[in-house]
């Protein structure tokens, strides 16, 4: 199973970057761990985007949704999507529809944004898309992908990436604040792609997210662990030092194009 780093960012772009997405591949099968902004893109450099099996949405946040819109643009209206012959595209009548899962309401939520500008079944006819339930395991090539909630601003899912050939185990953790829920999920897995969103903890208010030292114990359960949605204006060495200090073993700080093999 190959993971490549599409977007580590927050909720605003890195320079030059992107938000969330992950892109996982193995035998021929290529599936997408969120889709936020300025992930698109990126995903082109790496792959035909017409190639990718499926996308899977962790939560209803923009920043790891939002490029559903430009890539649902491509399915809809790329000249290679065409029924009829544009330039050196044949036509087709079999136009690339990925599968698109995501969580509960999703369909509803994609409705009201794109809908604000006429198009309100954009992302539900260039995808095939269906609302997973947390009880659900997707079965998508040689992957199987469960899910446990986790606590955040709105309703979020952490993902257990079971690879069926290499028999390993990806954990993508979302956003959450602090849960014992994350870390029993954790527990046993090769990698751990962990939010490490904040220089300190969030002072009043509901909590949604973690230090770079609360992931590296919430990843304890791990054998490797790799610190996203931070932003290029963290230093990158004091968060894997807060993380390592608290995780006792390897940490990486994820920058964008970097593939681990697991």
């Amino acid at each position: 199973m190959r993971l490549t780093v599409l977007g580590k960012s927050p909720s605003w772009q890195d320079a030059g970057g992107a938000c969330s997405g992950y892109l996982i591949e193995e035998n021929g099968t290529a599936v997408l761990l969120d889709c936020g902004n300025g992930v698109f893109a990126k995903l082109r450099e790496r792959i035909d985007y017409i190639d990718l099996d499926a996308v899977v949405i962790s939560h209803l946040h923009a920043d790891h949704f939002l490029d559903l819109v430009p890539y649902s643009y491509a399915l809809t209206y790329a000249p290679r999507q065409q029924p009829v012959p544009v330039d050196r595209w044949p036509g087709t009548d079999h136009p690339a529809r990925p599968e698109l899962h995501v969580p509960p309401g999703g369909r509803e939520a994609f409705r009201r944004i794109v809908g604000t500008w006429g198009n309100h079944d954009l992302i539900e006819n260039a995808f095939r898309m269906r609302e997973y339930k947390p009880s659900d395991e997707l079965e998508i090539g040689p992957f199987r992908i469960s899910f446990r909630a986790v606590p955040h601003f709105t309703e979020t899912f952490a993902m257990n990436i079971h690879s069926n050939g290499a028999g390993r185990r990806l954990v993508y953790g979302a956003d959450c604040s602090p849960t014992d829920a994350l870390s029993d999920f954790a527990h046993g897995a090769e990698l751990m792609l962990i939010e490490a969103t904040l220089p300190r903890p969030e002072r009043t208010g509901m909590r949604g997210h973690l230090t770079p030292e609360e992931a590296g114990t919430h990843g304890r359960g791990a054998k490797r662990l790799v610190l996203v949605h931070i932003s290029d204006e963290l230093d990158a060495d004091w968060a894997r030092d807060e993380a390592a200090k608290a995780f006792g073993g390897e940490v990486d700080v994820a920058r964008e194009g970097a593939v681990y093999e697991i």
